[in-house]
Parts: structure tokens; sequence; C-alpha cells
């Protein structure tokens, strides 16, 4: 079953902006909860996201694995963010 990875942003009250990264079977249901009131992660609650960057996997493993790699990569996400 494919599986994507995503990079979400928003702005902060202060105007910087910050990153998200996760990765969901299906990414236009996972934008939603993350711009919901009660669903998405706890950390992007109460926010309005945008979705900056998507990659498409065949399996969930590629995707957890690619996930993690971005995570990490902060000149990656520093780039999304100058994009911006």
């Amino acid at each position: 079953m494919p599986s994507f990875v995503y990079v979400l942003a928003t702005e902060n009250p202060d105007g910087r902006i910050v990153t998200y990264v996760g990765w969901t079977l299906d990414l236009e249901r996972r934008l939603a909860e993350h711009n919901g009131k009660r669903q998405g992660a706890r950390s992007t609650r109460g926010r309005a996201w945008a979705l900056v960057y998507a990659e498409k996997h065949r399996t969930r493993r590629r995707a957890m694995a690619r996930e993690y790699k971005l995570k990490h990569d902060r000149a990656f996400r520093a780039a999304l963010r100058h994009l911006l």
C-alpha cells in the first residue's frame, strides 16, 4: 500500500516559520486532522498548517525510514522555510 512522507509549515505568532514532518497512508485525511481541533499530533493542534512537501513510497517501512531522515535533516527543513 502506498505511503507518504510529508512536511507541513505554519507561522508562529512571532513570525517564525516552523515545520512538522510525518508519514501517512492518506495525505488529505492527515492534513485535515492536523488542521482540526481534536485530532492530529499534539504539537500541531490549534494552528493552520500548509502542506509544503510530500513524497510517495511503495511501503510503510520506506516512508517511516524517510520520515526519520527528514526529521533529522535540518538543512532540508531550513531550505523549505526559506522558500516560503
